[in-house]
């Protein structure tokens, strides 16, 4: 199948998925570029189809999976449909369209000694999808995003998550409602704090614990910083004042990974 005008009624809808409001409204999501089409196939996501640069055809890369025989519908493409649908400068040769995950935060709250991530408020998409990246490399059980975050379907937080969306769970929760149930199964909430009581690297990581991080001003909002059980101090000894979230969600991370599989 091929759509070459600019102007076909697909192609307006693909083209809306670049905002928000109709990524919402329509559940799917654009992934551009080689690595995240492949990351997105490999790991079995909802792709509803890809579409590739006619003039170039389907790329090397995806070429096996293309012959797989999943249910996805390959579409040629012109540059001119591919630009319309690119939110950067020099499109890729390759965009996807994928349905949102519908994940829930059970299978998380069921988890022996869970790893979580927890996301109030964390606005720069940068940071969420480096948090969602840092989550999969120490193979976390998921992230769980609350109110006020960037939208992790949002192209700079998906290209920033380098393909990491599709190897774990990533799902959208009330953190009010959520935090409390964590807390009667036993789990602990940690997060950093600078009136913290205990050292990150004495801190038993080897317990179920959900890690807070709260946003880049103004760090937790008030209801999850009530619900949090435990302050963690990350040491500096150089003359920075702090951390950004990213770098600390991935210092606590890998103290975690490293307590529960390298002591």
């Amino acid at each position: 199948m091929e759509i070459l005008s600019a102007q076909n009624p697909r192609v307006k809808e693909w083209a809306g998925l670049l905002e928000k409001k109709n990524r919402d409204k329509q559940g799917k999501y654009l992934i551009e570029g080689i690595h995240l089409v492949q990351e997105a196939l490999e790991a079995r996501a909802d792709v509803e189809c890809v579409c590739y640069d006619i003039e170039g055809g389907i790329p090397a890369e995806l070429q096996e999976a293309a012959s797989a025989g999943l249910d996805v519908h390959w579409i040629g493409v012109s540059a001119a449909v591919i630009a319309k649908c690119s939110d950067t400068k020099s499109p890729q040769p390759v965009f996807a369209v994928v349905r949102k995950d519908r994940g829930t935060v059970a299978p998380l709250l069921a988890k022996e000694r869970s790893l979580v991530v927890v996301l109030d408020g964390v606005q720069d998409p940068g940071n969420v999808g480096t948090i969602i990246r840092s989550a999969d490399a120490v193979a976390a059980d998921g992230v769980i995003v609350g109110a006020g975050c960037a939208d992790i379907y949002g192209p700079k937080v998906l290209r920033a998550t380098m393909g990491s969306l599709f190897h774990l769970p990533v799902v959208h929760a009330d953190l009010a409602e959520v935090l409390p149930q964590a807390k009667q199964r036993g789990i602990r909430l940690a997060g950093t704090s600078l009136q913290a009581a205990a050292n990150c690297f004495a801190y038993d990581f080897t317990q179920p614990v959900w890690l807070l991080f709260g946003s880049e001003g103004g760090g937790l909002s008030p209801t999850v910083r009530e619900l949090m059980d435990d302050g963690l101090l990350i040491p500096m000894r150089g003359q920075a004042e702090s951390l950004n979230v990213a770098m600390a969600a991935s210092v606590l991370l890998y103290e975690a990974m490293r307590q529960r599989y390298y002591r």
